[in-house]
């Protein structure tokens, strides 16, 4: 077994939706515009298209930097 602590889960939740919450609004209000004459499904598949690597390049970043408060 590792003696590494243990992150909570709550508090890796909350800096993922920190991170994505905020990201989220600003595609609404940048991107959604641009998209409206497009069907909704494809307006979601680019709105996915960026969100999801966002999530995966950033998100590690984040829990990395609050590795320290996310274990405490």
């Amino acid at each position: 077994m590792s003696d590494l602590p243990k992150p909570k889960r709550w508090k890796m939740i909350l800096i993922s939706w920190l991170f994505v919450y905020p990201v989220v609004n600003v595609m609404f209000a940048l991107i959604f515009p641009l998209l409206a004459d497009l069907p909704q499904l494809v307006m979601t598949l680019v709105f996915t298209l960026i969100l999801v690597p966002l999530m995966g390049i950033v998100l590690p970043k984040l829990h990395q930097y609050f590795w320290a408060w996310i274990t405490k």
